[in-house]
């Protein structure tokens, strides 16, 4: 319902390189051939990404500010303004008496969103990621950063404690966006997580939600607090949910894991 690449050119370098007259076409060519091979073994280093301004985003998500009717079609969270999708479930989760998060279900898919203050001028998501795959290596588990239509990701294996008291692994994606003086974290699991073709409307979704900073001063990485919508029809949380282990993996604030009581709205 709903619904980035760089180019390096190498032979703009060699009309840099002074190349003498009687070079022949046979050591341009290697010249240009080494200059790839050169490129194609550089891998960029995720160092290079931390602390940089936010990045444009001509496809969301948005501020309140920039959208003329930011409320039409999305539910009201305070703080987050989550698209209405046909047939989901939207969970909010409570951390003390502040509600801190919205995960938005559909069929075996969910992506929980939770906004937090970031600094003016620069972003926080290459750092989140960083202290994210830390934490979960740390605890055995397996991440792969990738670049994807939302931009960079993490993919990853999250060890989780099942029923018979063994050891499995949940897959998940951290996907996630700086925005003015905000961040946006979302974490996709389910079927769209393992299955990137499943993924689309979740990641729409994503792309279409609305950040309410608002104007009081926050510390970087305070959560943004989220209200219960006027008209919800609220139903206690009896579904089962994906088992999540208490977990340190964001750091600070941002824990992608944590989870109190949870409300249910159905629509």
């Amino acid at each position: 319902m709903f619904r980035r690449r760089k180019s390096e050119d190498a032979v703009e370098q060699l009309a840099e390189d002074a190349i003498s007259a009687d070079e022949t076409a046979d050591d341009v060519e290697g010249s240009v051939e080494n200059e790839n091979e050169n490129e194609n073994d550089t891998e960029p280093d995720p160092a290079d990404r931390v602390g940089l301004p936010p990045a444009p985003r001509p496809d969301g998500p948005w501020d309140v500010s920039e959208l003329e009717k930011p409320e039409e079609g999305r539910v009201d969270l305070g703080g987050l303004l989550v698209p209405g999708v046909e047939g989901m479930e939207l969970r909010v989760e409570v951390a003390g008496d502040a509600i801190v998060a919205a995960t938005l279900v559909l069929g075996n898919s969910a992506i929980q969103l939770q906004a937090f203050a970031a600094p003016k001028s620069e972003g926080i998501w290459g750092e989140v990621r960083e202290e994210i795959a830390n934490g979960i290596t740390g605890q055995g588990g397996a991440v792969e950063e990738e670049e994807g239509p939302l931009g960079w990701h993490l993919r990853a294996q999250v060890p989780v404690p099942l029923p018979n008291g063994t050891q499995g692994a949940q897959l998940v994606r951290f996907v996630g966006c700086d925005g003015p003086r905000w961040f946006l974290r979302g974490v996709i699991s389910g079927q769209a997580a393992v299955q990137p073709d499943m993924a689309g409307l979740l990641e729409e979704v994503f792309r279409q939600t609305v950040v309410v900073r608002g104007e009081a001063p926050m510390a970087p990485r305070d959560p943004i607090v989220l209200k219960l919508p006027e008209d919800a029809q609220m139903v206690a949380d009896g579904a089962a949910a994906p088992t999540e282990p208490d977990s340190p993996y964001a750091g600070g604030s941002i824990d992608p894991y944590s989870r109190g009581p949870e409300i249910t709205e159905v629509h």
